[in-house]
């Protein structure tokens, strides 16, 4: 059985619109998606490291729109992962955890892994929205369009733009 390590921030929690909204409460005007697209995250929304520092920031993060019903799908035909580069931020690891129980309680925990760098991680698919994540894997790569990184060369990681995207590519 082939598997699949999943991103979590920007491919199943909509981490994106949690900096959209969380700029707005502080600067009274939510950003346009022109205004953020093609720059990293720390000049799209200069008080970002605050944020994913603030209590609440992870587990309040939206649902990335069909995530849940095709990942679902996914973990009966693949060995399924979610990998995520948590170890930096210090409330991630609970705030996490109770989102993931919450949204994707089919995903157990011994398909979670907390990391600080995605390096080690060897399966046959990744799907990421970071190339860093994704430039030294050596296998098949799906690069999850967000705004940070839609201006930018895939190489030879494939872009997909939704979860029915994935849908129709993996199942």
């Amino acid at each position: 059985m082939e598997r699949i390590a999943v991103d979590m921030d920007g491919v199943i929690a909509d981490v994106s619109e949690q900096f959209f909204l969380f700029d707005e409460k502080d600067f009274g005007k939510r950003k346009t998606l022109e205004e953020v697209m093609g720059k990293p995250e720390s000049i799209a929304f200069p008080k970002c490291r605050e944020y994913v520092l603030t209590k609440g920031f992870f587990r309040t993060a939206p649902v990335m729109k069909e995530s849940q019903e095709i990942l679902l799908q996914l973990n009966k035909q693949y060995e399924v992962f979610i990998v995520s580069a948590a170890t930096e931020f210090p409330h991630s690891f609970s705030e996490k955890q109770e989102w993931l129980n919450e949204y994707f309680p089919f995903i157990t925990w011994q398909q979670i892994v907390f990391c600080g760098t995605k390096t080690i991680i060897e399966t046959d698919i990744m799907i990421d929205d970071h190339f860093k994540n994704l430039d030294h894997f050596k296998r098949t790569t799906f690069l999850f369009s967000q705004s940070h990184n839609f201006l930018q060369n895939e190489g030879r990681h494939r872009r997909v733009n939704s979860w029915k995207e994935i849908a129709d590519i993996l199942l």
